[in-house]
């Protein structure tokens, strides 16, 4: 069994950095843009976070990519509180559905909708201490950071995603959900660059908490850090590394920063926002 390298800073264009079923996908953009339509206040909160306008989500989320985490990864999860956007750092587990943009950059955690960001670069996720819900094989040694595909090389057209057994992989076109998938190939010819391995890889779109569709749209209701996540998001990193200002975690959500509540959390889908936030896109 082989598995993908852990650790570190990883290009978004690297072939086998996500995974995915074929023909399959645990995202819904409809349900996503259909929530935010229905909930102004924090459809202008997300397009805040976003850095686009509001009229522009439909396209914007039209443009993502659904696939699944192949590592634990450090993102900024933005929440919903009082009528603002909230952020907070947060390692999502592998085998979490998320979407990514066109540079390869997870911006949207497909179980609530709620959207994502790039961890600052003085967040050390080695350097870090967590706190909160760990899944049994968490290991900051383990988080991953992704860095955008270099802009200079425009972007990217198909995802090379590897199937939950880690034996071979596909081609997705970008903005596509699983509809054009290419044949299923061997990591060799994929350039899939993998390593021997114990630890057998995510088992499938659905794994964590994100694999089956939210009932009802995110709560509105802030989760803490942890709590919001269940089992997806590592311990909130109780104290920061010497090199990191103490204000900001340094590799999962901050202890100190519960995830926003109201509508774009991290955690488990509620019933009324995202997330807290956007609405469910997990399907």
């Amino acid at each position: 069994m082989v598995s993908q390298k852990v650790g570190g800073t990883r290009g978004g264009d690297t072939p086998g950095l996500y995974g995915g079923t074929r023909r399959a996908t645990a995202c819904d953009k409809e349900r996503l843009v259909a929530f935010l339509r229905s909930n102004p206040d924090k459809a202008q909160a997300w397009a805040g976070v976003q850095g686009i306008p509001i009229e522009q989500i439909p396209a914007f989320v039209d443009r993502m990519t659904p696939v699944l985490l192949r590592t634990d990864t450090l993102v900024i999860n933005h929440g919903y509180r009082n009528g603002e956007a909230t952020t907070a750092p947060a390692v999502l587990e592998a085998g979490m559905g998320v979407m990514v943009d066109e540079y390869g950059t997870p911006t949207v955690k497909c179980n609530c909708g709620n959207p994502l960001t790039r961890a600052e670069k003085k967040i050390s996720t080695k350097g870090a201490k967590y706190s909160g819900p760990k899944w049994p094989d968490f290991s900051k040694s383990k988080v991953t950071t992704v860095e955008p595909r270099d802009r200079s090389k425009g972007v990217i057209t198909g995802f090379v995603l590897v199937d939950p057994g880690a034996k071979t992989g596909f081609n997705r076109p970008r903005s596509t959900e699983g509809e054009a998938d290419g044949p299923m190939t061997t990591l060799r010819e994929l350039n899939v660059e993998e390593v021997p391995s114990e630890t057998p890889t995510p088992v499938d779109s659905g794994t964590p908490v994100d694999s089956g569709t939210p009932t009802e749209p995110p709560s509105e209701v802030p989760s803490e850090v942890p709590t919001d996540v269940p089992s997806e998001v590592p311990s909130v990193p109780t104290d920061i590394p010497t090199d990191v200002p103490t204000d900001t975690p340094t590799s999962a959500a901050p202890e100190q920063e519960p995830q926003p509540s109201e509508g774009m959390s991290t955690a488990a889908p509620p019933s009324s926002g995202p997330e807290e936030q956007p609405g469910p896109v997990s399907s």
